[in-house]
């Protein structure tokens, strides 16, 4: 399905929709463009009323409103790209079904400029406790996902947490923080997966252990292929956390017909944690050969890399195309779909694959 601005609708309660290839290849993708994960209906939180609980192993538990946030912490600016854990879950289908899980393309991910105060600075006015070692976020949210219902929440490391990058971000691209993606307040965790990013933060929680709470416990965590996920527990799988890489090809689009020639092939690629990209190679043969792409400077350590390449595509017929992104680590994308294919779909990071019919008929 469609949304009026370009979106790619996979359900409307609750509202999850992803960006388009198109709106994919700016830099800055746009609030009006930016991908949506929601677990339960957006809440209706008004910002007059709004305020932020900070407790658990802290000297000074405090409750702070938006003008206190805003106007007793240093604003702080993170160009950063977030990603959901099951982008391009779409990806896994050939190898097998994902039943109860949205079939995610390419557009689970977005870039936006970001402004708040940094999570640490607001921990470190709290002051830490001994045994810290966590730092959990609850929103007002409800999801019956969980059984019984309960409220989305999750946690991160206190080292993450304490980091420059981690913000309480209030606004977006230099607006205030649309309602959708977790206005008035949401936190911001670039380079770990999006289900991290909290939105509409109402109470922090800093912890011994990582969050209870069944998105962290339970759900967010890359299980064994053969394990039913309706019967898996907290703890069981991987905890997913920062973002793994992975890149994919935005033009042409699936099924496009190109003229034989030279074909421009573009796409984007992104590493998580601290890793950056190093370097992304396209073969328009299967593999047999490749071509190195020309990369764009990131807009920072936080966001991905635009690239871009030419083809020789002479050779009427169907043609797959194909992208691996490097980091600076000197790893690679896998190049299997079916050797990561797991119950939930999550981090789908083989090589991307776009099909195309070069010629006027095939």
């Amino acid at each position: 399905m469609w949304h009026k601005t370009g979106m790619i609708v996979h359900e409307r309660d609750p509202y999850n929709a992803e960006t388009s290839r198109e709106g994919l290849l700016a830099p800055i993708t746009g609030a009006a463009s930016f991908y949506v994960r929601n677990h339960g209906p957006v809440p209706d939180v008004d910002e007059r009323t709004w305020s932020l609980a900070v407790g658990g192993l802290v000297e000074s538990p405090a409750r702070l409103t938006l003008a206190e946030l805003t106007e007793n912490f240093a604003h702080h600016e993170v160009v950063a790209t977030l990603q959901c854990a099951g982008n391009r879950r779409s990806g896994f289908l050939p190898v097998e079904d994902i039943p109860g899980e949205d079939p995610w393309g390419p557009g689970a991910t977005s870039t936006a400029r970001w402004t708040g105060a940094r999570l640490g600075d607001v921990l470190r006015s709290a002051g830490l406790r001994d045994g810290a070692a966590h730092v959990e976020f609850e929103a007002p949210d409800v999801s019956d996902l969980a059984d019984p219902p309960q409220r989305y929440g999750g946690s991160v490391p206190l080292g993450k947490a304490l980091a420059d990058e981690v913000l309480l971000a209030w606004a977006m691209d230099g607006d205030p923080l649309p309602r959708v993606h977790g206005g008035p307040v949401r936190v911001v965790v670039p380079g770990w997966i999006g289900a991290r990013s909290v939105k509409w933060v109402e109470r922090i929680t800093v912890r011994t252990d990582p969050s209870a709470n069944w998105f962290q416990a339970t759900s967010y965590r890359l299980l064994p292929p053969e394990t039913d996920p309706d019967s898996a527990g907290p703890g069981d799988g991987i905890s997913l956390g920062p973002v793994a890489l992975n890149c994919d090809i935005l033009t042409p689009e699936p099924g496009e017909r190109v003229s034989p020639g030279p074909v421009r092939v573009r796409g984007y690629a992104h590493a998580g944690e601290d890793r950056g990209v190093a370097r992304v190679d396209v073969s328009g043969d299967g593999g047999a050969t490749w071509v190195q792409a020309d990369l764009a400077e990131a807009a920072s350590a936080w966001a991905w890399r635009h690239w871009q390449a030419s083809l020789e595509l002479g050779t009427p017929g169907r043609r797959t195309l194909l992208a691996r992104a490097w980091d600076t680590t000197g790893a690679c994308q896998p190049e299997s779909a079916g050797a990561l294919w797991n119950p939930k779909g999550y981090a789908n990071n083989s090589w991307a694959r776009v099909q195309v019919r070069v010629g006027a008929q095939d």
